[in-house]
């Protein structure tokens, strides 16, 4: 999907479809969460309002899950999320230097979305994979045993 689509939002009857899909029950809320965000590319305020309508449950709520789980996002991010772990495996192999080339090859801070909306830059915990750190993962690929100047290679499949 294209970045100006994903973060396009989504109309209402697609949030309707995904709120039947799960009956409508309010313990399918993060899997309702999901589907919204892999569908319009992040959780908007107006689709957190509609699934709370939906669900017949206080926006606060919606709101509150949304915001506790950090790959649910609720403002728009690039085609490419890259998510670098912080914990101490990946701290103290490393890890700095690696954020400080991204920084460099993307040209934006950490929480940062690229002009062109192709990256977004941010922290995460634990990837599970400490054998190979420090590691990152980008959309679903995970790369471990990163140096500086392994950077520009991997970014380059995604450019």
């Amino acid at each position: 999907m294209e970045p100006a689509a994903r973060n396009a939002g989504i109309c209402p009857a697609k949030i309707g479809e995904i709120l039947q899909k799960y009956s409508r029950r309010k313990d399918a809320l993060v899997a309702i969460l999901h589907d919204v965000q892999k569908e319009a590319g992040y959780l908007s305020e107006e689709a957190l309002t509609e699934i709370a309508s939906g669900l017949d449950v206080p926006v606060s709520r919606v709101y509150g899950v949304a915001t506790f789980y950090t790959l649910f996002a609720t403002k728009p991010k690039g085609e490419h999320i890259i998510r670098v772990c912080q914990d101490a495996p990946c701290h103290v192999l490393g890890a700095k230097a690696v954020i400080e080339a991204l920084e460099k090859e993307l040209g934006i801070p950490m929480g940062g979305t690229t002009s062109d909306g192709k990256f977004t830059l941010e922290y995460t915990s634990c990837l599970g994979v400490c054998g190979v750190a420090p590691a990152m993962m980008i959309n679903e690929a995970v790369y471990g045993n990163l140096t500086p100047e392994r950077i520009p290679l991997i970014l380059k499949e995604y450019k």
